[in-house]
């Protein structure tokens, strides 16, 4: 039960840190200004379709994106179910948005233990920081995502990026 607590901790941390760093307290109008604002959850992620990925040989989760949730926008912002698994085997998910440009997250909810969504209401875009606490999503940035020479264009270029090991275009590890 404490290896459950700490996990769930250590990864809303980020969390807490965007909440008071890049205001999750915007107005309505500034969250929905973007055409993101509405964007449908996916359905709870299965075991089977997790694509892992590695973050680093020091960190002590297991990282895995749901093939199935992978998405692309017309305005370019990739959607995803991140899906971080404990030497316990505790399961901390959440389906969030990448905006490549920019460099920038969005987690849009949190699974629970029902294995259904909680929305988070007030989230806004956050930068992507290459740290040890966030460093699932500078991998997924720079290696599956994002590569140099662009952001991915189709939901598949990012399942076999996955399933590659990489994109063909990414950068080294170079963010």
């Amino acid at each position: 039960m404490r290896a459950r607590l700490a996990l769930a901790l250590a990864l809303m941390l980020p969390l807490a840190a965007t909440s008071q760093t890049f205001g999750f307290g915007a107005s309505r109008a500034e969250r929905d200004s973007g055409s993101d604002a509405k964007v449908p959850l996916p359905q709870y992620p299965k075991p089977e379709n997790y694509l892992p990925f590695e973050v680093s040989a020091t960190t002590p989760f297991e990282f895995f994106v749901d093939a199935k949730s992978i998405n692309v926008g017309q305005d370019g912002v990739v959607w995803y179910t991140l899906v971080a698994k404990s030497a316990d085997g505790a399961l901390n998910v959440s389906f969030e948005g990448m905006r490549c440009p920019d460099a920038q997250f969005r987690v849009y909810a949190i699974g629970n233990a029902g294995k259904s969504w909680a929305e988070i209401r007030d989230s806004n875009w956050a930068r992507i920081r290459n740290e040890p606490r966030n460093g699932q999503r500078a991998v997924l940035f720079n290696d599956y995502f994002c590569p140099s020479s662009g952001d991915i264009a189709t939901a598949e270029e990012g399942v076999q990026a996955l399933k590659n090991g990489g994109n063909p275009r990414a950068k080294i590890h170079g963010y």
